[in-house]
C-alpha cells in the first residue's frame, strides 16, 4: 500500500489564522477607518480600543511647537486598527504580548534622550479586553506608570523602523519589506526554523545600524528563548549592497548585551503571507490595508474561507415521534411546535421532577453549551464583546436569560477581567498577584507593595530545624 505524506500545518500558522479571524474583527477596522479619514485620530483610537494617555497640548507647552507639531502629524497617520493587526503575540492563543512597550517613532532633541511615542500593553493579570495605550516617554523617570512591569521601551519589539506596519500613509511598504531574499547567512545559523525572514536581514540591520549612527558593524538576532546569533553587516564601500557575516571574534557577554538588537518585525516572515501562500487566510479577510499592500504577491494555494458554525433557524428536534422546530419568537429561542399551556406545563413538570421535553432539553443545551462556544470564548478572549454577544443574541435572542453554564461562565468571567483592567487603569490594585494565590510563595520586587515588602524583612527564621525555647 502506497503512503502518502501528510501535510501538517504549523501550529504558529494555526494560531495566527484564529488572530486573524477574530482580534481585530470587520467592524473595528471599519469605525477606525471612518473616523481616521475624518481626521479623528482619537476616536478612531477608541474604536481600536487604545487608551490614550498623552495630551499633545501639554507637549506643545513642555517641548515646543515643532516637536509637538511632528507628534501630531504622526498621530493623525496612526491607524490603530492596522498597529493591532501587527503587535506581537504570545502563543499559543494569540493575545496581545502582555506588559509590553513598544516603540512607535522618535522625536530627537538637543542635548537630551530622544521623546518616543510608545504603545503599551498591560500585564497578564490585567489584560481583560485586549486594551493597549498610547503614551509619550521621555526617559528614565518621567512619566513611567508604576504598576507596568516593562515601562521602558523595549530594544526588541519596536516599530519606529517599520512605520508600515501602523501608518496608514506608508502602509504600502508591506510587500517590499516583506520579500524573501537570497539568504545572505550561513543556514546553521538559522536552523531548521522556516518562519525566520534570513534574507531580510541584511537590509534590515542596515537600517537598523543607521538609525544607531552607524553604517556598518555587528548587531544580534534573537533565533529563540535561549538562542542568539551575532553578525556583522559588512560591504566593499557605501555603495553596495549590504552582506551579513557571522562575527569572527568572540565577544564577552557585556559587549554582546549591548550590540544593537534586530528588531522582531525584521527577524521573522509577515504571517499573512504565510497564510495566504499556505490557503488558510482569504485575501478578503485581511486588513484593507494589508490586502492592498500584498496585491501584487500571487498566493498558493486555494484559500479556505472557513467560518462560526451557521446557526440553523430553526433548529430540528425529534420530539415525540415527529420532527419540531426550535426558532427565535418574540426575541427568545422557543419551541414553535408546541403551544404556550403546554410548554407552561411542562416547565411545571420539569420543576417537580420530571423528565422534560426533547425540544426543552434541546433549548436549554443551546443556553449551556451551545455549538458557537468556542467561537464566543475566541472573541472574549481577543476582547471583542460586542462580536461575542451579537453571536450570543444570534443563538438565543436578545431577549434571552442566561442559565447557569460554560456559556454564562465565559462571559462572567470576560467582565471580571475587564473590571480588574480598570482597576489596574485606576492604579487600585494594591495587592500582589502573587499574593491571592494560595500555596505560591511571594517573591519581593519593586513591584510589591511596601506593607508587603515590611512584613517579609522583619520576619525571623531560625538557623536551624529546631524551634527557640525557654532555657535552652
Amino acid at each position: 500500500m502506497a503512503l502518502h505524506r501528510v501535510h501538517v500545518i504549523p501550529a504558529r500558522l494555526l494560531m495566527w489564522q484564529r488572530v486573524r479571524k477574530y482580534a481585530v474583527p470587520p467592524s473595528m477596522v471599519d469605525t477606525a477607518t471612518a473616523r481616521r479619514t475624518t481626521g479623528d485620530w482619537a476616536g478612531a483610537c477608541a474604536a481600536a480600543r487604545v487608551d490614550v494617555d498623552l495630551d499633545p497640548r501639554a507637549v506643545r507647552d513642555r517641548h515646543g511647537t515643532e516637536l509637538a507639531a511632528r507628534l501630531r502629524a504622526d498621530l493623525r497617520r496612526l491607524a490603530p486598527d492596522l498597529l493591532r493587526w501587527h503587535m506581537p503575540r504570545s502563543a499559543p492563543d494569540g493575545r496581545l504580548r502582555p506588559g509590553l512597550t513598544l516603540t512607535l517613532a522618535r522625536y530627537p532633541r538637543p542635548g537630551a534622550p530622544p521623546l518616543r511615542l510608545v504603545v503599551r500593553t498591560p500585564p497578564a493579570r490585567a489584560d481583560g479586553g485586549q486594551r493597549m495605550s498610547l503614551a509619550l516617554w521621555e526617559g528614565p523617570g518621567h512619566g513611567v506608570p508604576g504598576q507596568h512591569p516593562h515601562p521602558y521601551p523595549d530594544r526588541r519589539f519596536r516599530l519606529d523602523l517599520h512605520r508600515h506596519l501602523w501608518d496608514a500613509s506608508r502602509s504600502g511598504e508591506l510587500a517590499r519589506r516583506s520579500e524573501d531574499g537570497v539568504p545572505a547567512v550561513m543556514p546553521a545559523v538559522a536552523g531548521p526554523d522556516a518562519s525566520l525572514a534570513v534574507g531580510r536581514w541584511a537590509a534590515e540591520g542596515e537600517l537598523l545600524l543607521r538609525a544607531e549612527g552607524r553604517s556598518r558593524g555587528a548587531f544580534t538576532v534573537r533565533l529563540g528563548a535561549r538562542r542568539r546569533a551575532v553578525l556583522e553587516l559588512a560591504a566593499p564601500d557605501d555603495s553596495h549592497a549590504p552582506a551579513l557575516r557571522p562575527l569572527r571574534h568572540a565577544l564577552p557577554a557585556q559587549e554582546i548585551a549591548a550590540l544593537p538588537v534586530l528588531p522582531e518585525a525584521a527577524v521573522r516572515r509577515l504571517p499573512d503571507l504565510e497564510l495566504l501562500r499556505a490557503g488558510l487566510v482569504p485575501a478578503g479577510r485581511l486588513h484593507p490595508l494589508v490586502a492592498a499592500a500584498l496585491d501584487a504577491i500571487p498566493a498558493a494555494g486555494s484559500a479556505c474561507e472557513g467560518g462560526d458554525p451557521p446557526g440553523g433557524d430553526p433548529h430540528r428536534v425529534e420530539c415525540r415521534g415527529e420532527v419540531h422546530r426550535i426558532a427565535l419568537r418574540d426575541g427568545v429561542l422557543t419551541a414553535v411546535d408546541h403551544t404556550p399551556d403546554e410548554l407552561r406545563r411542562e416547565d411545571l413538570l420539569v420543576a417537580l421532577g420530571g423528565p422534560a421535553l426533547p425540544c426543552l432539553r434541546a433549548i436549554d443545551a443551546v443556553h449551556r453549551t451551545p455549538e458557537a462556544l468556542p467561537a464566543v470564548r475566541e472573541r472574549l478572549g481577543h476582547g471583542d464583546v460586542v462580536g461575542a454577544l451579537d453571536v450570543v443574541e444570534a443563538l438565543l435572542g436578545p431577549g434571552a436569560v442566561l442559565r447557569e453554564g460554560p456559556l454564562r461562565e465565559a462571559l462572567e468571567s470576560a467582565a471580571d477581567r475587564r473590571v480588574g483592567h480598570g482597576l489596574f487603569r485606576a492604579g487600585l490594585v494594591t495587592a500582589h498577584p502573587a499574593a491571592a494565590e494560595p500555596g505560591h510563595r511571594l517573591r519581593p520586587d519593586r513591584h510589591t507593595p511596601a506593607v508587603l515588602r515590611r512584613k517579609r524583612a522583619g520576619r525571623t527564621r531560625p538557623r536551624n530545624g529546631h524551634a527557640p525555647s525557654d532555657g535552652l
